[in-house]
């Protein structure tokens, strides 16, 4: 069996990676050609645990090759980026032409798996595009669709062990494509149709960010009612029903941060609670801002100048580099619009600049901040959150 996967992110990398240590041929492509001169010499271009060590055994023992041109095989995975636009309007552009680009490598019997989060019909849509342009596919070509559920830092773990679901857009495609899970995923695969399956990762999505929601509007109203709001949650989560979530200072990443938006943009009328969510989440960074810009306030009047201001973390989430949608992110860059000089620190990238922001030395950071704002528990920052310091304050949930 031969797998071609394209698209080779912070889920097609892992997952040519992972079935590749499972003794199968694959083939990834990325139209970037930096990640695929780096895959060729066994380097890897994210940061996740152990990601490096199984690319480099794949690539040394001829599992895993990449290019930037598809080519024939048994098994294609379709797993490039769909972010949203300006308008929160679901952008499919980029699985549009993956298909497009494998359409003239199809032949019969070959199994084609759509991973990247789509708008729900999608892959009833894109069949009927492959078989129009090829008839001779028709009732010999399997689709399915199989979305990813994973924690960054715990990609490669999850990816084998968490249950799959496989939505075909027939009986025969959703067995296929179960088969081949099965191959190197130890968790139960369950098969439905397509539209279930597509539906099932935005619902899932959309379900953890109406709690981060109700989180972060808590840690609001415990603001503006003088509340510490990590002894309310410690002690209302002490009901043996209530659950509640640690507030942050926004929803990042790809996936919490996004997919609610297809389902409020497929259906506008319908959606209620799932966009009131949304617009909590987003709206967090600015509250966070403005909190920052009440002690700069207080500062200045003391000090007779305005703070310098420390940002620690500008990824998405806790010891990953991944800056997608990033709450931490849009806080620096407020900051800096607002013309306060801001020392940002992101240990997980090694590089000078980070999204137009100068990445500084978490020393340097620490020794010359007024005030050190932490936005993101990154491990490397344990030492400075324990210290509790006056000049310290932690938005990061």
């Amino acid at each position: 069996m031969n797998v071609s996967i394209i698209g080779l992110g912070y889920i097609g990398l892992p997952t040519a990676a992972l079935i590749a240590s499972n003794g199968i041929k694959v083939y990834g492509v990325d139209i970037n050609q930096g990640v695929v001169e780096k895959i060729t010499r066994g380097e890897v271009h994210i940061v996740e645990r152990d990601l490096d060590g199984l690319v480099q055994k794949a690539v040394t023992n001829g599992f895993l090759t990449a290019g930037a041109v598809p080519q024939k095989a048994d098994v294609f995975i379709i797993a490039v980026p769909t972010p949203v636009t300006e308008g929160n309007r679901p952008d499919v552009t980029f699985v549009d032409k993956a298909v497009e680009s494998v359409i003239p490598f199809l032949e019969k019997e070959n199994l084609l798996i759509i991973e990247s989060t789509c708008p729900v019909g999608i892959t009833d849509r894109l069949a009927g595009r492959i078989f129009y342009r090829r008839p001779d596919l028709a009732g010999s070509l399997f689709i399915a669709y199989c979305p990813e559920r994973v924690l960054p830092g715990r990609i490669l773990y999850e990816l084998e062990h968490n249950d799959r679901i496989v939505g075909g857009i027939n009986e025969i495609s959703a067995k296929k494509a179960a088969e081949f899970y099965a191959v190197f995923v130890k968790g139960s695969v369950f098969q439905t149709d397509a539209k279930t399956a597509e539906m099932c990762k935005l619902v899932e999505n959309a379900y953890r960010d109406i709690n981060i929601a109700f989180a972060n509007e808590l840690s609001i109203l415990c603001d503006k009612a003088g509340v510490n709001v990590w002894e309310l949650l410690s002690l209302a989560n002490r009901h043996p029903r209530v659950n509640i979530l640690n507030p942050g200072c926004g929803v990042g990443g790809h996936c919490i941060a996004v997919d609610p938006w297809f389902l409020v943009s497929q259906f506008p009328e319908e959606v209620r609670i799932i966009k009131t969510a949304r617009e909590i989440n987003d709206f967090k960074p600015s509250w966070v801002v403005e909190k920052i810009e009440a002690m700069a306030g207080d500062f200045k009047e003391k000090r007779g100048r305005p703070p310098v201001l420390g940002c620690l973390g500008l990824s998405y989430k806790p010891d990953t580099d991944d800056t997608r949608e990033s709450a931490a992110l849009k806080i620096a860059r407020q900051l800096i619009d607002r013309g306060y000089r801001v020392l940002a620190n992101e240990p997980n990238i090694n590089s000078d600049f980070v999204a137009g922001i100068k990445n500084h030395t978490l020393s340097s950071v620490l020794r010359e901040s007024d005030l050190i704002i932490v936005n993101v528990l990154h491990s490397a920052y344990s030492g400075v959150v324990n210290k509790a310091a006056e000049n310290v304050i932690c938005f990061a949930g």
